[in-house]
């Protein structure tokens, strides 16, 4: 009995598996991973209950696509009454209020330090230090040689530290 059950389940599988993937991917917005996983547990399900699944080709089909939509909704109604998962954080990286106030006063010093610098300096710490640019690569961006985007880096790494003084 179980080797014609297991028989049976690898036909069902060959021939309606790619459709009831299909169809399983709507239940999971696109995420193929989510509905293979949904198809297993199908074809578990229909493993377990082979005998109550007809006989006739067309009903089993029904009854097959029955099994899958009850297996996806029980799926996305666990996910719904399960909370959110969150990566394990690092509390002791995690900043205290002081920190974060601290935080907060530098990054506004900064802005005002880099309001006081010209366009042509902003420029350059911008692809330098947040962009990671490479001083050739701005060099050859801006079309001025390597030494004057150095020089501006110089200068305007000297006038932000004036700034925030």
């Amino acid at each position: 009995m179980a080797n014609e059950n297991s028989s049976r389940l690898t036909a069902l599988h060959a021939e309606h598996g790619d459709a009831l993937l299909s169809y399983l991917r709507g239940f999971t917005r696109g995420d193929r991973s989510f509905a293979e996983d949904l198809l297993q547990e199908t074809m578990l399900r229909t493993w377990r209950r082979m005998d109550a699944m007809p006989a006739d080709g067309e009903s089993a089909r029904r009854w097959l696509y029955t099994v899958a939509r009850n297996t996806a909704i029980d799926a996305l109604r666990m996910c719904k009454a399960r909370p959110a998962e969150v990566e394990n954080l690092d509390l002791a990286a995690m900043p205290d209020a002081e920190d974060t106030a601290e935080t907060a006063v530098a990054i506004q010093q900064l802005r005002y330090g880099l309001r006081a610098l010209s366009e042509a300096h902003r420029t350059i710490l911008d692809e330098l230090y947040v962009k990671g640019r490479s001083v050739a690569d701005i060099a050859r961006g801006l079309g001025v040689p390597a030494g004057t985007v150095k020089s501006r880096a110089h200068y305007a790494l000297r006038s932000l530290r004036e700034a925030l003084a």
